[in-house]
């Protein structure tokens, strides 16, 4: 298939996967992207060579506004199946174990919400907007919108944009604690960029551990968090614990030197 045919395109430098929504005009998700998308995540997942995801639209108005509701009019079925890691690949892929950051380069409308919140972190736009329309077209959020915007703002506030469907701007998400970084439309992909970076300089087995624990312990009272984390179930945990990278981190400070991870 020639490269401008493809709904997802893919760069990897770096140990830095891009992974690129282009489907114009509206970047939108039928079934056949969503599996595209998660075969790049899988990609991220299983390849020892990468450390962090950077999902992004093509263009400067989208970053994706969501379902593919002209798909959805030619018969795809609301409850269509996307594929192993649900809507846009990632909402329901919780064995991903590295980092991904959403680089959002224009309106996150419904679906597309749900994709950035789905990311661990979020660079957005000046002009990027966010809304959840789900709601004014009769249909409900239920590839984490529903569920993980109640977690990540105030409950009034998320039920306010769940209810009515209006636009957050970049501004105001950045103003609750939704997005870490809004800069300007042209540098978004760069800023993103820099925080991979900043992230691929810890160790590949503690950014591992860091997303199981936090996934595993979202909910929990402290008590019960702490004994998930001592118990059994958390094995990427265990595996720092023992590992040579944990050996190496404190060795390099010592010495005033950057530390070699191996993954090991």
């Amino acid at each position: 298939m020639p490269e401008h045919d493809r709904p997802v395109r893919l760069t990897a430098d770096d140990g830095i996967l891009v992974v690129t929504l282009d489907r114009p005009k509206a970047n939108a998700v039928d079934v056949a992207t969503s599996r595209a998308l998660y075969a790049a995540f899988e990609r991220l997942n299983t390849d020892p060579g990468l450390r962090v995801g950077i999902v992004t639209g093509a263009g400067e108005r989208f970053f994706s506004a969501g379902w593919d509701l002209k798909a959805a009019a030619a018969g795809e079925a609301v409850d269509a199946d996307h594929g192993p890691g649900g809507f846009a690949g990632l909402t329901e892929f919780f064995a991903l174990d590295k980092p991904v950051i959403a680089a959002v380069n224009g309106l996150a409308l419904g679906g597309g919400f749900e994709l950035a919140l789905a990311a661990d972190l979020i660079v957005a736009a000046e002009h990027a907007e966010f809304a959840l329309t789900e709601a004014t077209l009769g249909l409900v959020p239920d590839s984490g919108g529903a569920l993980r915007l109640p977690r990540r703002l105030p409950r009034a506030i998320a039920t306010e944009l769940l209810l009515t469907g209006r636009r957050m701007t970049a501004p105001e998400a950045a103003r609750w604690g939704l997005v870490n970084r809004v800069v300007p439309g042209d540098q978004v992909l760069e800023a993103a960029l820099a925080l991979a970076r900043q992230v691929c300089r810890s160790a590949p087995l503690a950014a591992a551990a860091i997303k199981e624990i936090t996934r595993s312990a979202e909910g929990l009272r402290m008590e019960d968090a702490f004994a998930a984390l001592r118990g059994p179930g958390m094995p990427n945990y265990r595996a720092v614990l023992t590992s040579r990278d944990a050996e190496e981190g404190p060795r390099a400070f010592a010495e005033k030197r950057r530390p070699v991870w191996t993954g090991q």
